[in-house]
């Protein structure tokens, strides 16, 4: 039943939380199951690396009546996106590359990027970028590059009409990044913050600096130093059996089925992408998370500097604004008030002014299929929530009110 040494459970009252409190979490997350939002959903909350609450509910497979398992493996999306990040911060400890640095240094095609300034998809009217896209506009999402499943620009039909889908299997990381150079930015770099493929071309700079392809770099990086040893791009034969199935939400009806486990794509070979194609189990993320509450570190193996995770969680958007100060909406208007963006994740800045219930210098982000995790280093808490329902914006609220009632069990 997967790794139930890492998910070894510990007291609550041990470690601050009040038990009778802490069951509303599970409570919340059975919920979504139980009223029929969601086919299944997996919650833990750690401290200190430690396991206070696990709690399944529902099927990972309905279509196969498969409940949800300690190892069932999850489509975690953009919650690959922090994993990449740390792979980029490794190499900048190790002097390889800068934050500032251009990132036509390491991927030539980006040297002459334009700007879209106007017109239409069919005609568009593009001016020079007036600076090189750096590695920071890359973790931070302010490089001007933009996201074929958004639809809030011209730049993102543009990017469908080249062929640049972010969920397409097949092809290289090589091609589909080569490709992208040729297209315009939305925004000149570093201006504003806007949600962009910039985590898979980050891998193809792991790739082009590492000198690995990009999935043997991460996995010798990251992966395989915090013994994730269920999260991988392509699920093997044999644990095809442990796949959920994905569903997409069905306004008026149950959800309904979009990708089967048993027949998943994520079994097909295809590029590896930094930005939203790790698979994954609750065993491997939380110890992710757990390595991140360590200060880089797990079980004596130590992935990152403590100063570089805490460099990490400080909000690095222009001038210190917030994601709604210089970012395009993502979800409803307002729901990243207060919040900032750090390398490679969202902080929390100013819980009074986004009005919820989060620690100052807490990160997180989700994935398309509404997961979600954070990680709170002052009380070295995290909490991860898996399911498999599309598209995240459906029930995005849960991200905000797990917070609420993880913190509200809290008693020390």
């Amino acid at each position: 039943m997967g790794h139930v040494s890492s998910l070894e459970m510990h007291d609550p009252a041990g470690l601050g939380f009040d038990p009778d409190r802490l069951q509303r979490v599970a409570d919340f997350a059975g919920a979504f199951v139980d009223d029929g939002r969601m086919v299944g959903t997996d919650v833990l909350v750690a401290r200190h690396g430690q396991v206070v609450l696990r709690s399944t509910a529902g099927l990972a497979d309905r279509e196969h009546a498969v409940p949800v398992a300690d190892d069932s493996l999850w489509r975690i999306f953009s919650m690959t996106k922090p994993v990449t990040s740390v792979a980029i911060m490794q190499l900048i400890e190790e002097g390889r590359v800068r934050l500032r640095d251009p990132l036509s240094l390491f991927l030539p095609a980006f040297t002459e990027m334009t700007v879209f300034a106007g017109g239409t998809v069919e005609a568009p009217e593009t001016v020079p970028a007036e600076r090189s896209i750096t590695i920071a506009d890359l973790l931070t999402h302010t490089s001007g590059l933009s996201y074929s499943i958004l639809n809030q620009h011209p730049v993102d039909e543009l990017y469908r009409r080249a062929g640049i889908d972010a969920l397409e299997r097949g092809g290289s990381l090589a091609d589909r990044i080569d490709l992208l150079a040729t297209l315009p930015l939305r925004y000149q770099p570093g201006i504003r913050w806007s949600y962009s493929m910039a985590t898979d071309v980050l891998g193809m700079v792991v790739e082009a600096v590492d000198g690995r392809p990009f999935d043997e770099a991460l996995q010798a990086r990251v992966l395989e130093p915090l013994g994730m040893v269920d999260t991988i791009f392509r699920v093997p034969d044999d644990r095809l059996g442990r796949m959920t199935s994905c569903y997409a939400f069905a306004p008026g009806s149950e959800p309904a089925l979009l990708d089967p486990g048993p027949t998943t794509g994520f079994a097909k070979v295809s590029w590896p992408s930094g930005g939203g194609g790790l698979v994954s189990t609750m065993a491997d993320y939380h110890r992710f998370c757990a390595g991140l509450v360590g200060g880089g570190a797990l079980d004596g193996r130590r992935i990152l500097g403590s100063r570089t995770v805490r460099q990490m969680f400080v909000n690095h958007l222009p001038g210190g604004a917030h994601l709604d100060e210089v970012g395009d909406p993502l979800y409803t208007p307002g729901f990243f008030a207060g919040c900032g963006f750090g390398l490679g994740l969202a902080t929390v800045e100013d819980p009074a002014r986004g009005r919820f219930s989060a620690t100052r210098g807490e990160g997180s982000w989700g994935g398309m299929a509404s997961t979600a995790f954070w990680v709170d280093p002052t009380e070295g808490i995290h909490c991860v929530f898996l399911t498999q329902l599309l598209p995240s914006s459906t029930h995005v609220s849960l991200r905000w009110d797990l917070r609420t009632l993880v913190n509200q069990a809290l008693v020390d």
